[in-house]
């Protein structure tokens, strides 16, 4: 079997690019082989890509975005729920992979089942399933945190915007004061040419008065 992970190497996203070296980089922590797929310099991976992943699995847009993963023809997951089988050990499972004996996701497994037990009222208590419920209260509670801190870059960015117009107006002050500035010297300029012509004029008179 063969693991195809899509990805895109000239991606702008900084989001895109940090899942991307996630989902690589724990497979080959795992050392799972995996082929990579590059569908920003491939159109035919690119195609390919967006035909076989399930229409309920794409987003309102139509358009998935990497990192995508498939066992051979077999759609796996996105990295959201990549992310998720790998909080909950369930990476080869997701994969469509058996575990290595002795392996986390193995022994997980076999605990798991063990904490699955009957009380005395004979009513089934699943302690591993609470764990889980546990694990994606957590998943949500980082997932949110991560949307406070998108929204804390989207406030400042808000506030460079205002920097920048405040220093927009700034600029025209100063332009406008340079204007003002202008207009002034050219007024002096033209006081100094009529009080010289003036006092032409005066000493004409008085030389023929005299």
């Amino acid at each position: 079997m063969v693991i195809k992970v899509f990805l895109a190497s000239s991606s702008g996203s900084t989001a895109i690019k940090k899942k991307q070296q996630d989902v690589v980089g724990f497979l080959e922590a795992l050392k799972v082989e995996y082929t990579p797929l590059d569908i920003a310099c491939n159109e035919d991976n690119r195609m390919w890509m967006r035909q076989n992943v399930p229409s309920d699995k794409k987003p309102s847009n139509g358009i998935p975005l990497p990192p995508q993963i498939f066992n051979e023809e077999s759609y796996c997951g996105d990295y959201e729920t990549f992310f998720n089988a790998k909080e909950d050990n369930l990476v080869y499972s997701f994969l469509g992979l058996a575990p290595p004996p002795g392996s986390k996701t193995q022994r997980s497994t076999m605990h798991q089942a063990t904490l699955t037990r009957t009380d005395g009222n004979g009513e089934s208590r699943d302690i591993g399933r609470k764990c889980q419920r546990g694990g994606e209260r957590e998943r949500e509670r980082e997932r949110e945190r991560e949307r406070e801190r998108e929204r804390e870059r989207e406030r400042e960015r808000e506030r460079e915007r205002e920097r920048e117009r405040e220093r927009e107006r700034e600029r025209e002050r100063e332009r406008e004061s340079g204007t003002r500035e202008e207009r002034e010297r050219e007024k002096r300029k033209r006081k100094c040419v009529r009080d010289r012509e003036r006092e032409r004029e005066r000493e004409r008179e008085r030389e023929v008065n005299d």
